[in-house]
């Protein structure tokens, strides 16, 4: 690898666990809103109100999905899977929820969108170097290469 590539893949790599702390300090602090301050309960009368399909079931789902999603992308454990999950979360609140709002008002798809776009690159491309699944992963092919 020259030095170049090199640099490329650090810079990446780095961008990946800006991307990944960002976007799980959203989700950790959202999920953490929903299982312990407005409980199962509240958020299912939230999607009932909102519109949301099945509430007694997706609220409970949604709630702890964002909760343990925030944190396997925290220390980048399960990274793709999680990210995965998380944009479909995000996919359905734009669709459900903030599509009737239009793009910019408060309410619209501007505010949720970036999250989609952040969950869906570590769902495409990983967590990079610095997380649990390169460990992982350099520990299961018995190298220190970069992985994600």
């Amino acid at each position: 690898m020259t030095t170049y590539s090199a640099t490329r893949q650090r810079n990446l790599d780095i961008a990946l666990l800006v991307l990944r702390l960002v976007l799980a300090a959203v989700f950790i602090s959202h999920g953490y809103q929903k299982v312990f301050g407005y409980g199962f309960a509240g958020v299912t009368n939230s999607f009932t109100q909102m519109g949301v399909p099945l509430p007694a079931v997706t609220a409970p789902i949604i709630s702890v999905l964002e909760l343990a999603g925030g944190v396997a992308l925290l220390f980048g454990a399960f990274s793709r899977i999680a990210g995965f999950l998380l944009a479909c979360d995000m996919l359905g609140a734009m669709l459900l929820v903030h599509a009737k709002n239009g793009f910019s008002s408060p309410k619209g798809i501007e505010s949720v969108l970036p999250n989609f776009t952040m969950a869906l690159v570590i769902a495409l491309v990983g967590a990079g170097a610095y997380s649990v699944d390169a460990m992982l992963s350099r520990r299961g092919a018995g190298t220190t290469s970069s992985a994600s």
